[in-house]
């Protein structure tokens, strides 16, 4: 050190270290976790705002679909039980737990060991305490083990959303998104059966065509099989290379389509969701109490059709006293600031007196 130089002051420990405070990386971050500030919605509530306004949804959020259509075939009154079937974000059953208290309560089911635990946290924060809100990690179908668990007899209120919810979607992690790479799962239970990769490397040509028919009525179902059946794909970016490489006349859009329509075919054989729905719709009057009503919000025909067979058997058989005859839809409204919200379609059933 020079003659001239400044002496160096003597450390202070009472004096901190300066800190930068922690940016998103770059104009274009690669992380999900550090790319949308909604992520966030405390710390950027103008970003939220814009987003919705915007007519999207949220990165890592969930925006509840035709919840006052909902509300009206429910008619949740006070002192009554209620039970959320798929609880995703809570949308649903944070409006439904006020109107059935005081006196009632509502049981929340669901799958996904990521989520869940998240939105007990979220509900619980708005005053909903263990006496009147409880949550149980299961998938629909085990609906009545779940009552029989709970002590309770019947409900007078069940919903089911059918929907894939965005937090899931949005994560690439979780393998469900077509715009972000990440692992080909697409479990709604990571802990539970195989990856859509595995599913798809054992599943042969011809059982493809007909799942991808079934699942997701696709047109170029013949043409994809061969090319991915029985192929090793780990990302979901290079499964949706594959797919655009196997249809290259196609326009950019119609091939976005089957994109999605692939991956909704391998969630749906993923998590073996037909079956689910079939077993849920068979044992829910038994579920119900007399008069107990259920609200089902579907997204895709295949769901639909079972809803709609399974409510008019039981309407026939005088399970139900009365269900709906037509479909309702989201309003144009709804659809336009949510797009997502475009194929729901909710039908309803009241359960009989005896």
């Amino acid at each position: 050190m020079s003659e001239d130089s400044p002496p160096i002051p003597p450390h202070d420990p009472a004096i901190k270290p300066h800190r930068r405070r922690s940016r998103y990386r770059g104009t274009h971050p690669r992380k999900f976790e550090e790319k949308y500030k909604e992520l966030a919605p405390e710390r950027y509530r103008e970003t939220v705002a814009k987003v919705i306004a915007s007519g999207k949804t949220p990165a890592g959020t969930h925006r509840s679909i035709m919840v006052n259509e909902i509300l009206d075939a429910l008619a949740p009154k006070s002192g009554e039980i209620a039970v959320d079937c798929t609880l995703g974000y809570g949308g649903h059953s944070q409006e439904i737990l006020p109107r059935v208290l005081p006196g009632g309560s509502l049981l929340g089911l669901d799958a996904d060991p990521i989520e869940l635990p998240k939105t007990e946290a979220r509900l619980r924060a708005l005053g909903f305490g263990g006496d009147v809100f409880t949550t149980h990690r299961s998938n629909f179908a085990g609906l009545p083990q779940i009552l029989a668990q709970a002590g309770v007899a019947g409900v007078d209120i069940a919903l089911a959303d059918l929907g894939v919810s965005s937090m899931q979607i949005d994560d690439p992690a979780r393998g469900f998104s077509v715009k972000l790479d990440g692992p080909l799962d697409m479990r709604m239970n990571p802990q539970r059966g195989q990856p859509a990769s595995d599913f798809l490397q054992k599943i042969k040509p011809d059982a493809f065509v007909s799942l991808l028919g079934a699942n997701s009525d696709e047109p170029h179902a013949a043409t994809l099989a061969p090319l991915l059946a029985g192929k090793r794909f780990v990302t979901t970016r290079a499964l949706c290379d594959a797919i655009r490489k196997a249809l290259p006349r196609l326009n950019k859009d119609d091939v976005n389509m089957t994109v999605r329509r692939v991956f909704q075919t391998l969630r749906i054989a993923v998590n073996d969701e037909f079956s689910a729905l079939e077993t849920f719709l068979r044992h829910l009057p038994q579920c119900l109490n007399p008069r107990g009503r259920v609200a089902v919000l579907t997204f895709h025909s295949g769901e639909d059709r079972r809803v709609k067979k399974f409510f008019e058997a039981g309407f026939r058989d005088g399970l139900y006293a009365e269900i709906t005859r037509e479909v309702v839809r989201p309003t144009t409204e709804e659809r336009n600031s949510n797009p997502r919200s475009g194929p729901a379609k909710l039908r309803w059933a009241i359960r009989s007196s005896s």
